[in-house]
């Protein structure tokens, strides 16, 4: 068999795929449970009092919480590929961005095997036999290598294997809890001790606060097994979100049971130790194995994650290719043996607090830019943008600030150079540097920024994720059709761009009219209405063609308007000239809206929007899609939007049903479905004419209609929009028709 045979037959090898609680609750949670809780919390609990003590895990589980659910709604909107925060990063702010962050969370991960580690080995030592000699920092050092060694080759071999041993495990933790809250139970007991002492810590609170740190970044163990979830958009949210909180309750029960304990000292608290042993009941019994197994479990989670954040960059082509190969059993076997070299090399750090810091740094940065990418999504407002978890953008904002103030005051050096290194890695990913031309003050600068986006935007491909309606309006006379206008910038959202064209049919080589002054007035009435609009006067000399000619040439390359507007027509003969016009648009690829509006109809308290939808012409996505963006606008956002389709018999109803039931979730857009039944010897028209007579706004499709029969297709539309309040025809003719959503 050749070389190619056997890569082709590896790669269509089932790979093992796991669900919520196996590939995300589980890590997550298991190394939430960790090194830090068993060996840490005792000397943090000494040294800082219980209030302090308190503080800090409401800090740090603050800044976690709104990370976790900044990854979460990003998570949620798209489909999640191996990687985890890399992917999540990368695909929201960019590849540049994202390898920024990916090389230090490769690093992120690497090291925190290194941590678990030496926990282990620290924990292992208290059975150092006398007769071996005394317990040196090298002693450690090794052990802390041997480890990395065998979970390095378990991870190596199978994910599968390395997750379904923290089954065993989390039973471990489990116990071990119990053991601690029945020990202090049937003990005696004391009040806490409520101020700072810096027993054993004295380079202060954020030292303290830099050991406990590590404790509450294991949320993110299941968030970088993504390429290895069955429902990534599902299992992430539930199992990251979930793990966070019960982490957050378990520790703070955990710190008020080892403060009020009489079975031991603050003194002995503040001594670095399984300080554990003395307060649970059965004592060492219970303890290791929930100590070890955690911390295992915490060192698996690392190795697994870190390889394929390697994995994903290889794939992007921001690292070597060969890091992406992968096993029969589906692993990066190379990314995990390196993983594991680098981790081996970082033992010379020192000890567990040393690691602990660069761990803490580190995972900050991350968040500083997983929290950015989720505010700036919420910011830019693309309409492809609906997380089924909804975070604001200044949440988003507060958890990416608050991130780089604890780095700082940890330490302002280490801060400095780690934001200096992600500056420096995103400006060697850079294909091209910036070149600033710099004319006179204001517009100058301007320009040069618009020329370098628009040069910038001609290298990106456009896809549906990016769409958004850059609409071409033919408004004619503003001041008499600026109802119009808003129902386009409604749409627009202020996201895309709306440009509105009164359009003067004469002879631009002999016409009298003050094209500057009409263009002026535009402007101003755009302004005194508050509508965001580009204004446009053009004069042709005959309409159909005029109109395809200023569409065609409408906007820059990656700018240009998709989307043609018109309003309803006084005549059938202009509304037979705009099929027409629509026939053409359909071969250039740019879609049409024709809105009949009813502004005397005054909306009700419960406001509706009707989409009729039969499937056949691939309108349904963008009537969908402008429902949700006229929803998203203040005089809308209360209004019910209803997808209704007509079919012939009860088994086609039974099966549209199915159709939308699964439609709607997946668009994510709130809307209720209807399929009616068509009576016989009554007619679609009336049927529909009969559900949404009360309806605010009607959406309907739009055929292609075949030369010469424009008229009569015409006819059938004026039929149709007279049973209507406000109706808005929607031909979908993008190369994304049937993508949108």
């Amino acid at each position: 068999m050749s070389k190619n045979e056997t890569a082709k037959e590896l790669s269509t090898l089932p790979v093992q795929k796991f669900g919520t609680f196996l590939g995300v609750f589980t890590p997550s949670i298991l190394t939430i449970l960790g090194l830090v809780m068993y060996l840490r919390f005792g000397w943090v609990v000494g040294n800082l009092g219980l209030p302090a003590t308190i503080f800090i895990v409401l800090l740090a589980s603050s800044i976690t919480f709104i990370t976790a659910l900044s990854a979460s709604a990003i998570a949620t909107n798209m489909h999640v590929g191996v990687g985890g925060e890399y992917y999540i990063i990368s695909r929201s702010l960019g590849l540049e961005p994202g390898g920024a962050i990916g090389i230090p969370l490769f690093l992120c991960r690497t090291l925190s095997i290194t941590f678990y580690s030496f926990g282990l080995a620290e924990s292992i030592v208290t059975f150092w036999p006398s007769a071996w000699g005394p317990v040196t920092p090298v002693t450690i050092q090794l052990l802390a290598a041997g480890i990395i060694i065998i979970i390095t080759a378990i991870s190596g071999k199978s994910a599968g294997m390395a997750l379904k041993l923290q089954i065993p495990i989390m039973i471990a933790v489990g116990l071990s809890l119990i053991a601690l809250v029945i020990g202090v139970l049937v003990g005696s007991t004391h009040a806490p001790e409520l101020t700072i002492s810096y027993r054993t810590a004295p380079k202060g609170f954020w030292y303290v606060f830099a050991v406990f740190f590590p404790a509450v970044t294991g949320f993110s163990a299941g968030i970088g097994m993504s390429g290895d979830l069955k429902d990534p958009q599902r299992s992430i949210p539930r199992g990251t979100l979930l793990a966070v909180i019960t982490g957050s309750v378990t520790y703070i029960v955990v710190l008020i049971l080892l403060s009020i304990s009489a079975r031991v000292s603050y003194e002995e608290l503040a001594e670095p130790g399984i300080i554990w042993i003395k307060v649970a009941i059965l004592g060492a019994w219970l303890i290791y194995p929930g100590i070890w197994g955690a911390i295992l479990s915490s060192a698996f989670g690392s190795v697994l994650g870190g390889p394929r954040v390697l994995q994903a960059l290889a794939k992007d082509g921001l690292a070597p290719k060969f890091l992406a190969k992968l096993s029969k059993t589906g692993q990066p076997t190379i990314a995990t043996w390196i993983s594991g070299a680098i981790a081996l090399l970082a033992v010379m750090l020192g000890g567990l607090n040393a690691v602990a810091q660069f761990v803490t740094i580190l995972f900050l940065t991350l968040y500083v830019v997983i929290n950015f990418s989720a505010a700036l999504e919420k910011l830019v407002g693309d309409p492809s943008y609906r997380p089924t978890i909804n975070v604001p953008w200044y949440v988003a904002m507060i958890g990416s600030l608050g991130a780089v103030v604890v780095m700082f005051l940890i330490n302002p050096y280490a801060c400095f150079i780690a934001i200096l290194l992600e500056l420096l890695l995103y400006s060697l990913l850079r294909r091209r540097a910036l070149k600033k031309r710099w004319g006179d003050v204001g517009a100058g600068i301007w320009i040069a920024l618009a020329r370098f986006a628009l040069l910038k935007l001609r290298r990106h491909t456009i896809d549906p994720r990016n769409w958004r309606p850059n609409i071409l309006l033919f408004s004619g006379d503003v001041v008499k059709r600026i109802g119009l206008v808003r129902l386009a910038a409604w749409f627009n959202q202020n996201r895309g761009l709306l440009t509105s064209c009164q359009l003067i049919t004469d002879d631009l080589k002999q016409t009298n009219t003050n094209i500057k002054k009409k263009r002026q007035n535009m402007i101003q009435t755009m302004n005194e209405k508050g509508l965001v609009s580009f204004c446009q006067v053009s004069v042709v000399s005959e309409y159909e063609n005029g109109i395809i000619d200023i569409a065609q040439a409408s906007g820059n390359v990656g700018l240009e308007a998709n989307t043609i507007m018109f309003g309803w027509p006084k005549k059938k003969d202009r509304l037979i000239s705009m099929l027409k016009i629509m026939r053409a648009m359909s071969k250039a690829e740019k879609s049409t809206i024709i809105a009949r509006l009813n502004w005397a109809h005054e909306p009700g308290q419960e406001k509706r929007i009707d989409i009729w939808w039969r499937g056949l012409q691939q309108n349904g996505d963008l009537m969908l899609l402008l429902a949700h963006l006229l929803n998203l606008n203040l005089e809308w956002r209360d209004a019910k939007i209803v997808v209704r389709s007509i079919v012939e018999t009860e088994n086609e109803r039974e099966k549209m049903e199915v159709n939308l039931s699964k439609l709607v979730p997946e668009t994510r857009i709130q809307a209720e479905t209807e399929v009616i039944v068509k009576p016989p010897n009554t007619t679609p028209v009336k049927i529909m004419h009969n559900y949404s007579r009360t309806a605010d706004i009607v959406f309907l499709g739009l055929m292609e209609p075949k030369p010469g029969t424009e008229s009569k297709y015409a006819k059938r539309l004026i039929e149709l929009a007279s049973g209507f309040n406000t109706t808005i025809f929607v031909r979908n003719a993008g190369e994304f028709a049937g993508h949108l959503i």
